[in-house]
């Protein structure tokens, strides 16, 4: 079921009126069944899901694993297999749900990997993540022990997916909502931790989505950001005039000295690249969880060092920086 009543009472428990103002009003805009045809079917595929008692929630294993195979019988777990396989395309994960590996396009715990031992460790801290995708990094960011974690994205498929999985984990410390960050009340200044990852590139205006990040943060709090990248000197950034990596929507790719000098003019401190590393067809593949075209279709035949538009491969650095 796709509900956020626990999410509204949770911020006023918290006393996280700021946020809440406004909110469910928006929530109900962009969950009306007229943005998305599928959005009664999936409801009905949550509300399908068995009820079952996983003997074990593991949410800081490469896999989201929730329960074994020995929770469940064949046909229940058969049954599990059928509905989320529904919900696909999945992105992110991966996940295990009773023994069902959900293989998803991306190998979403290799990014993790590489940043959870830069970041400040999440111990008691709220967390935004921006662009969360079905909440696969939310859950690790609660594995890490956050006291609160909201990941926000627009895209309702992923909405589906996260409410599917949290029909098997029932958590009060996890929340995924359809909506982006321009939604969010300005001058908010209430979370620990803000995280953008793949997104500032998808950004007409990359300096609006670094000024509104930095809004969302505490004073103190840290921003992680992870984005497209090219090499090259200071003030040099890739404009794609048409598609880059098959994509419509990428705008901005900048260098990582010039993302850095981007983060400094919008305020931020203690700025530090803490990784870059170029996709491969590894992390970012087909499976029969997203069947659709992946990396492999999006890269130069002759060369994985180039799109197939000819621009540089995808690259991607992580930054961290702390809000003023």
């Amino acid at each position: 079921m796709i509900n956020f009543t626990l999410f509204y009472d949770k911020l006023r428990k918290l006393k996280m009126d700021r946020l809440l103002s406004g909110l469910p009003e928006k929530i109900d805009a962009a969950m009306h069944e007229s943005r998305q045809a599928l959005l009664p079917k999936w409801k009905e595929l949550i509300t399908a899901l068995p009820k079952s008692v996983p003997s074990v929630i593991d949410l800081n294993s490469p896999a989201i694993s929730v329960g074994n195979i020995k929770d469940c019988d064949d046909e229940t777990r058969n049954r599990i297999y059928e509905l989320l396989h529904e919900l696909k395309p999945w992105k992110k994960g991966p996940y295990n749900i009773y023994g069902i590996e959900i293989d998803t396009e991306w190998r979403s715990d290799l990014k993790w990997v590489r940043l959870k031992n830069h970041i400040k460790p999440l111990t008691g801290r709220k967390v935004l993540d921006v662009g969360c995708g079905n909440g696969y990094h939310c859950w690790r960011m609660s594995g890490a022990d956050a006291a609160l974690v909201i990941g926000i994205d627009p895209f309702l498929t992923f909405i589906a997916q996260f409410a599917a999985v949290n029909h098997f984990i029932n958590s009060e410390k996890v929340y995924v909502l359809p909506i982006g960050i321009e939604t969010l009340p300005k001058e908010l200044r209430i979370f620990d931790t803000v995280f953008s990852m793949g997104v500032l590139y998808h950004r007409r205006s990359p300096f609006d989505h670094l000024l509104e990040l930095k809004n969302t943060l505490k004073p103190g709090g840290e921003l992680v950001l992870e984005t497209l990248v090219i090499d090259g000197k200071k003030g040099e950034v890739l404009v794609p005039e048409g598609r880059y990596s098959k994509m419509p929507n990428v705008w901005f790719i900048p260098s990582c000295l010039t993302l850095e000098s981007w983060l400094k003019r919008a305020g931020f401190k203690h700025i530090r690249l803490i990784d870059v590393n170029q996709t491969t067809i590894e992390e970012q593949r087909k499976t029969d969880w997203m069947v659709f075209e992946s990396l492999s279709d999006f890269l130069d035949p002759k060369d994985n060092n180039k799109t197939i538009e000819g621009c540089t491969a995808p690259k991607r650095a992580i930054f961290l920086a702390e809000s003023p």
